[in-house]
């Protein structure tokens, strides 16, 4: 079994059951869930929207490989009505990002393990520093706290 943290995002809709839903969906073919944090309301990042995003930070254990992992995540975002529009930054139903899986790291077209953004945006460190603020960044070697302390987003962010 390995360790991951995935970063749950919604702007769109009933966003409080778009992410039940998604919790329910990642335990029933994902793995166990063992830590979640708390729902933070946030402000779009990367691009411009009056719909502010619900996101929270779960940790699971599986036995899924990364490619897998991230196969069945796209598959849950899509039974929960995402569409994928080409664009980067876009409001959506529902977004599942891997964020660590265990210590390792992967780089590849369709794969990014460490999260290559993760550190520059408070609505993912805030809540995975609440349920695991000494894990180590596999590649700059810092705990997530370290990396909340040194992030510049500006953007507003609050527990619900």
């Amino acid at each position: 079994m390995k360790r991951v943290f995935l970063g749950l995002g919604t702007n769109l809709g009933d966003r409080e059951k778009n992410l039940e839903q998604a919790l329910d969906k990642i335990a029933e073919v994902i793995g166990i869930i063992v830590s979640r944090s708390s729902v933070y309301e946030a402000e779009p990042w990367g691009f411009l929207s009056s719909d502010q995003f619900l996101n929270m930070v779960i940790g699971v254990d599986t036995n899924l490989k990364p490619s897998g992992l991230l196969g069945r995540l796209l598959m849950i975002e899509s039974l929960l009505g995402r569409l994928r529009d080409g664009k980067q930054y876009s409001s959506r139903i529902i977004d599942i990002d891997i964020l660590l899986y265990g210590r390792q790291k992967v780089d590849t077209i369709s794969l990014k393990i460490p999260h290559p953004r993760m550190q520059e945006r408070k609505f993912v460190l805030v809540p995975l520093c609440e349920i695991a603020p000494r894990t180590v960044h596999p590649v700059f070697g810092k705990t997530m706290t370290e990396l909340l302390n040194e992030c510049k987003d500006t953007g507003g962010i609050k527990k619900l």
